[in-house]
């Protein structure tokens, strides 16, 4: 990793400070449990969409992001602006990387869904026009171009999930950056809560008066037909997706592991 970023400090003009809530919402109460604390860190401001369309922009630096786990690419463009992308795997420094309609298969290069080959790796895909990229944008992460029908796209998911997306939507080519950080071993508590994330009791460790898996004796069974929520509700099994609307979309669902 040390031999790939450059020893560049982050772009001053390109920084956001972000407020911290721990979890907790304008009334502060906690609505999201085990958060809080943390280490300072300020928001890249970074191009997911088409802000610089028709503009060739050259890679001046490779920088670590603390707000996400891939790579951030520091450009600057033909037309004398500068901006952060998401770097895709491979790319270097003094690469150039162009946004267009229709452009040519390089590493980085972003275009309409329509004009891609059957096989190519995309990665930061749009789901709705000028909207910006919405999905595959973790570590490593790469949707495959499976075929073109109509005025659809099928593309495979990293969750192997195969979904219908507008080929009028933009993608970038290839894979993103930092594919190693699966293998990352944090070593110790004290890295969890420089990352915000605070200790979780396990509800058999509690009073019965505090979780429905407490009481007991000793290390015991939960002493119930299925797991539970601290509220009582049903903790597995239970389906959460709500946009059901956009199942006209989905060709595959994703396989089981």
């Amino acid at each position: 990793m040390k031999g790939i970023l450059t020893k560049k400090e982050p772009e001053k003009s390109l920084l956001v400070v972000l407020k911290k809530t721990g979890g907790r919402s304008r009334a502060g109460r906690i609505t999201s449990r085990h958060r809080g604390g943390g280490a300072k860190r300020l928001y890249r401001i970074i191009d997911f969409g088409e802000e610089h369309l028709g503009v060739r922009g050259k890679v001046e630096a490779i920088e670590y992001d603390p707000n996400r786990d891939a790579f951030i690419a520091y450009m600057r463009y033909q037309n004398g602006k500068t901006g952060y992308l998401l770097a895709p795997h491979g790319i270097k420094v003094g690469d150039e990387i162009f946004c267009d309609e229709k452009t040519e298969l390089n590493r980085g290069n972003r275009m309409r869904l329509k004009h891609m080959p059957v096989g190519q790796l995309v990665y930061n895909v749009e789901l709705e026009p000028t909207r910006g990229g919405k999905i595959v944008k973790a570590a490593g992460g790469w949707a495959r171009v499976e075929a073109h029908e109509g005025k659809y796209t099928h593309i495979l998911l990293p969750s192997s999930e195969v979904r219908k997306v507008l080929e009028e939507c933009f993608a970038s080519i290839g894979q993103v950056s930092n594919p190693e950080h699966m293998y990352k071993v944090l070593g110790k508590a004290g890295r969890t809560r420089l990352k915000g994330q605070r200790p979780h009791v396990r509800g058999t460790a509690m009073n019965a008066a505090d979780h429905p898996h407490g009481g007991g004796e000793g290390k015991t069974s939960t002493g119930l037909k299925y797991p539970k929520t601290p509220w009582g509700k049903h903790a597995l099994g239970v389906k959460t997706r709500r946009r059901r609307w956009t199942n006209v979309f989905i060709l595959q669902r994703r396989k089981k592991k």
